[in-house]
């Protein structure tokens, strides 16, 4: 699946798919978000530093709130959205708008069109879709980047594990 296609200026698209993140295709950069003390001991966080390593590099960088720590991995980019000062602490709206617009200038410069990334600021940290998916559309509107966002499968045990607690 390696379409090389540009989109037409101003197309962009969000896209939704149900699977693992990590099996997108491997030219296809990625993205999530993690606290500028680059932890990332919770979450789908852990599993990028499994597979990505570079913690050093990624401190090296010394990206603050609002901007986009970057490693090269291959033929694809993974972004570390800085949204938050420390691990134990909530993003903002306006840092995860900040990091995704300066994601949205890398992305430019070094001819980024697509990118997949689970709900970001969904999971642990709690931000609401309904928002964080507005965002984006306002941040990338007028670019030629399409955003997968990957959900997981929900499992049979946990619809019917909620089924016995709504009761």
């Amino acid at each position: 699946m390696s379409d090389k296609t540009q989109l037409a200026n101003g197309n962009w698209r969000l896209n939704y798919t149900t699977g693992d993140l990590f099996s997108c295709p491997t030219d296809e950069t990625l993205a999530h978000c993690i606290s500028e003390d680059c932890r990332m001991g919770a979450g789908i966080a852990v599993m990028f530093k499994r597979r990505f390593s570079g913690v050093e590099e990624l401190k090296g960088q010394k990206k603050l709130v609002g901007q986009c720590a970057v490693l090269k991995r291959g033929q694809r980019f993974v972004y570390y959205l800085i949204t938050k000062k420390k691990v134990s602490q909530k993003p903002t709206y306006d840092n995860l708008r900040r990091s995704l617009e300066d994601m949205r200038e890398h992305c430019i410069k070094n001819g980024v069109t697509r990118i997949s990334m689970p709900r970001i600021g969904c999971g642990l940290d709690r931000l609401k879709w309904e928002r964080v998916s507005e965002i984006l559309e306002e941040t990338f509107a007028a670019t030629d980047i399409s955003i997968t966002i990957y959900s997981l499968p929900v499992k049979t045990e946990t619809l019917v594990m909620k089924e016995n607690t709504s009761r």
